[in-house]
C-alpha cells in the first residue's frame, strides 16, 4: 500500500458523515426492528431483551455490509484509504520489537518497514491533528536515519511491501 496525499478537509468531512450515518443507522434501525418484533411477538412478562438485542445485531450487520459494499465509492475513497492504512500500520506495530532488533543488525527490510510505519503514522497524525506525539516520532525517525546511514542504506517508502513482514 503506497502512501498518498489526502485532502484533510474532504477526509474529515466524509469521515464525520460516515460516522454520523452509522450511528443514526444503528439507532434508528435497531429501534425500528426491535419495536416491530415486539409488536408482532409481544412478551407477557415485559422482557424484550432478545428482540432489542436482535435489532442491534441485525442493524450492525446491515451497516457493516453497506460499508463493505460501498467502500469503493468515490465518497468513501479517503475514509477507506485511512482505514486500510491503519490496518497496515497495525501489522507493522505488532512486529515492531522484532523489527527494531533486526534493524540494529542492519536488516534492510526491518528498517524499510519502520520507515513506512513512521511515514504512515506521520500522515495519519496530521490528518487527525494529533501533533502531540510528532516530537517522539521525529526522534525515532532520526534514530532510523542514523542507523540507515551507518549501514549505507537508502530507505524509500515506495519500496515497502507488506510481504516483508512475514520474515519477522
Amino acid at each position: 500500500m503506497q502512501l498518498i496525499d489526502i485532502d484533510k478537509a474532504r477526509y474529515r468531512k466524509h469521515l464525520k458523515i460516515v460516522f454520523i450515518g452509522c450511528a443514526l443507522g444503528l439507532a434508528v434501525g435497531s429501534l425500528a426492528l426491535s419495536q416491530t418484533l415486539i409488536a408482532i411477538f409481544p412478551d407477557g412478562s415485559g422482557s424484550h431483551f432478545h428482540w432489542n438485542l436482535l435489532g442491534v445485531v441485525v442493524s450492525a450487520f446491515t451497516i457493516g455490509w453497506l460499508l463493505n459494499k460501498y467502500r469503493q465509492h468515490d465518497f468513501m475513497r479517503e475514509v477507506t484509504y485511512v482505514w486500510d492504512l491503519k490496518q497496515a500500520l497495525n501489522k507493522i506495530n505488532r512486529k515492531m520489537r522484532k523489527l527494531e532488533v533486526a534493524a540494529l543488525d542492519g536488516n534492510r527490510n526491518a528498517m524499510l518497514a519502520m520507515q513506512y510505519s513512521y511515514a504512515g503514522s506521520r500522515l495519519l497524525w496530521h490528518l487527525d491533528d494529533n501533533v502531540l506525539t510528532l516530537d517522539e516520532l521525529t526522534i525515532k525517525q532520526h534514530e532510523l536515519d542514523r542507523l540507515a546511514e551507518k549501514f549505507q542504506l537508502t530507505l524509500a517508502v515506495a519500496d515497502y511491501d507488506e510481504k516483508i513482514l512475514t520474515a519477522f
